[in-house]
């Protein structure tokens, strides 16, 4: 017997409702990085963490809003209506989710960002640091190269 299929799978129609739905609330670090270096409008990417995080390195041109100073800052630096994708550290934590919620109780249209800043990372991308843009070599683990090419 399937372990995998232990749990008989969803009907089809079901499966293609419930991942398009996970589609339309998640994106991953790869497509913000097209985005960003294709200079795509009306996007900003936030980084919710805290600020020795954020000093350590982040991604460039992301704007740095802490989660808990979202529902007080956030029109301040992201204009209404602006699409906006979110991140936090990784895939362990539930930042970015916490900070999607809380541009969408303000009523932006929001995205997290799957991996967070630790996949940004290790898929080789760019970070800004006090002493300029740097970049990590591509841990093999997450891209072959420098995408997975799905």
């Amino acid at each position: 017997m399937s372990n995998a299929f232990a749990v008989p799978p969803a009907p089809a129609e079901q499966a293609v409702a419930h991942f398009a739905t996970r589609l339309r609330f998640e994106t991953d670090a790869s497509d913000v990085h097209a985005d960003l270096e294709a200079g795509v409008d009306g996007l900003v990417v936030v980084d919710s963490r805290g600020a020795a995080a954020w000093r350590g390195g982040h991604l460039p041109g992301a704007v740095h809003l802490p989660t808990a100073e979202i529902p007080t800052r956030a029109a301040l630096l992201v204009p209404a209506g602006t699409a906006v994708v979110t991140y936090c550290w990784g895939p362990g934590c539930n930042g970015a989710t916490r900070a999607a919620l809380a541009f969408a109780t303000l009523g932006y249209p929001v995205k997290e960002m799957l991996g967070g800043y630790e996949y940004w990372v290790r898929e080789g991308f760019p970070v800004r640091t006090a002493s300029g843009i740097r970049r990590r070599p591509v841990d093999d683990l997450t891209a072959v190269g420098t995408s997975c090419d799905c």
